[in-house]
């Protein structure tokens, strides 16, 4: 979206991904800012202003498709039955190399993950990875 707040970016973007809100359904997004304290292993903590203003920009503009119809295990985005669905041909070894380090680093092969592009017409093989691989990729 557009009216992207500032402090999204400032403070999700500078430890991952700055996810589209789309990607996840609203009680989802609810559940992450209210555990901020305990963000997936890490205190990821704001103040209660940015907290409210984040919560209702992420709850407004959250998933409301049929791709985000059910809430994903422990609210993870690459734990949707979505994201297994359309990654599936990548083998975990994939996940874990270095240039890539988790499914969660989107940037790694899409190109356009910090705009919120994620199209197929725009992956990258990444950086030092073994050819093998490659036959899961479409380009």
């Amino acid at each position: 979206p557009r009216d992207m707040p500032a402090a999204y970016t400032a403070e999700c973007a500078a430890c991952h991904t700055a996810y589209p809100p789309g990607m996840l359904p609203a009680r989802s997004w609810q559940r992450i800012m209210s555990g901020l304290d305990k963000h997936y292993g890490t205190d990821a903590s704001l103040d209660a202003a940015t907290v409210q203003k984040l919560s209702a920009w992420l709850q407004t503009h959250a998933g409301t498709y049929k791709r985000v119809a059910e809430e994903p295990p422990q609210d993870r985005i690459t734990r949707s039955a979505w994201f297994e669905r359309k990654h599936r041909q990548i083998e975990p070894a994939v996940w874990k190399h270095t240039s890539v380090k988790s499914a969660a680093n989107c940037a790694a092969c899409h190109t356009g993950a910090d705009q919120g592009n994620y199209d197929d017409d725009n992956l990258r093989f990444p950086a030092g990875l073994d050819a093998r691989y490659r036959r899961a990729w479409s380009d």
